[in-house]
């Protein structure tokens, strides 16, 4: 590797930053990972940004709560040529989902919000939904629900709400649905609700794994319950207490100003790569794609997880509480379809907010069972390992395709340095 291909690509690198590390601080090697593996990391990450196949990324690795590796690669905004910091705001896309599965199970352990409560409790709207049977003429029989929709189901998406689909997909019910983020772009959250309960479900509640609008729904009943706008009881109750200090539904300017952007046009197809999420305010806090985060926020998420919900003294989340959240919830009896969503999940089945793996082998990347992960439309990934006491927070700007390589590649070498 070119050293000032390196050099430019490494950028606010490490432990000398002046932004201070989001956990106490350890050399890999003291942790048993091996220095000379993990540096392939920086030699992969060169590469990719010499190529001008990612602008940039920030990549954060705890093992033990200690972190180990804290850097940043490449540009914040290519548009501008700013290099990329560790202090960078991610758009979480998905990884909003797993915050806002913690906020809920905070309220089920105050009783307020239990997992087979029904979601016409909350939202009458919900119980004239039909579900779209999809016939061989192309059309769609309704049919009316075998089962409510319960709190359960928004967690492990088993709803039926799906996401919305490109108009030539052969999809036929999620073609009618609007696209993940747009709903809080264009009205407020009981035009959502209005929008989402006129259209029909993808399958009877309970009985598939489709990923949908379902933690949009969540974050919407958690408001209904706690009286609070989404973003102000997350930062009341998760934020705050374990010092997430940037994240947020609603970028501040200096925050803005952080914010790590994509390339104008995707570099493996050349369409445009504008995000509207990214630079408009939205309408409401959407609890499936709308937060904001920097990768150090995010790793003490994962830290707390790990942890078994308790972070530096403060506690969020009780440790059977969090074993129930990183267990597999679809088991036999529900169609598991987590590696429709990416293909390297296979293995994995899926818990109160996040993808857990089931099974040794399957996936096309390491790992062990016990592995709670999830990840973000435009290049954002986690993944908790409770076996090998890891935590890894991976920021970029990639919405396109060529995120899910990055997420694979990531894995891959960060399995690879572990040698104890």
């Amino acid at each position: 590797m070119n050293k000032l291909v390196m050099a430019a690509a490494v950028a606010g690198i490490g432990f000398n930053s002046v932004h201070p590390a989001p956990l106490p601080e350890a050399t890999a090697q003291d942790l048993g990972f091996s220095q000379q593996r993990l540096a392939k990391l920086d030699e992969f990450f060169a590469r990719e940004i010499a190529s001008k196949r990612v602008p940039g990324a920030v990549v954060a690795i705890a093992r033990d709560g200690k972190l180990i590796h804290y850097k940043a690669y490449g540009q914040l905004d290519p548009a501008k040529g700013t290099s990329m910091r560790l202090d960078a705001m991610f758009g979480l896309a998905s990884m909003t989902k797993p915050m806002v599965a913690v906020a809920g199970l905070i309220l089920m352990e105050q009783g307020r919000l239990p997992l087979r409560a029904r979601l016409t409790d909350y939202y009458p709207e919900f119980a004239n939904m039909k579900v779209g049977v999809p016939q061989h003429d192309g059309s769609l029989e309704f049919q009316t629900q075998s089962s409510p929709i319960y709190i359960h189901d928004l967690y492990r998406h088993t709803s039926g709400l799906t996401y919305g689909v490109p108009p030539d997909s052969s999809d036929q019910v999620a073609r009618l649905y609007p696209d993940f983020a747009a709903p809080p772009l264009r009205g407020d959250k009981q035009a959502f609700i209005e929008t989402i309960t006129k259209l029909p479900l993808a399958h009877q509640p309970g009985t598939e794994f489709e990923y949908g609008f379902s933690t949009d729904v969540l974050g919407a009943v958690v408001e209904q319950v706690s009286e609070q706008r989404l973003g102000d009881y997350l930062a009341s109750n998760l934020w705050k207490p374990i010092e997430m200090q940037d994240a947020t539904f609603h970028l501040s300017e200096s925050q803005r100003e952080r914010l790590a952007r994509p390339f104008p046009a995707d570099p493996l197809t050349g369409k445009p790569q504008d995000i509207e999420l990214l630079e408009s305010s939205t309408k409401f806090d959407c609890g499936g794609a709308c937060a904001f985060a920097t990768v150090g926020d995010y790793v003490r998420f994962g830290q707390m997880l790990l942890n078994g919900g308790e972070l530096d003294g403060q506690r969020i989340l009780g440790p059977k509480t969090v074993r129930h959240m990183i267990s597999d919830h679809l088991g036999a009896e529900i169609k598991n379809k987590v590696a429709n969503v990416e293909a390297h999940r296979a293995g994995f089945g899926f818990g109160l907010g996040v993808a857990v793996r089931i099974n040794e082998g399957l996936s096309a990347v390491p790992g062990n069972p016990g592995e709670f992960t999830w990840t973000g439309a435009y290049g954002t990934q986690f993944f908790c390992d409770p076996k090998e006491r890891l935590v890894v927070v991976v920021g970029t700007a990639a919405p396109g395709e060529i995120r899910k390589y990055y997420r694979e590649q990531v894995q891959y070498i960060v399995y690879a340095a572990i040698i104890r």
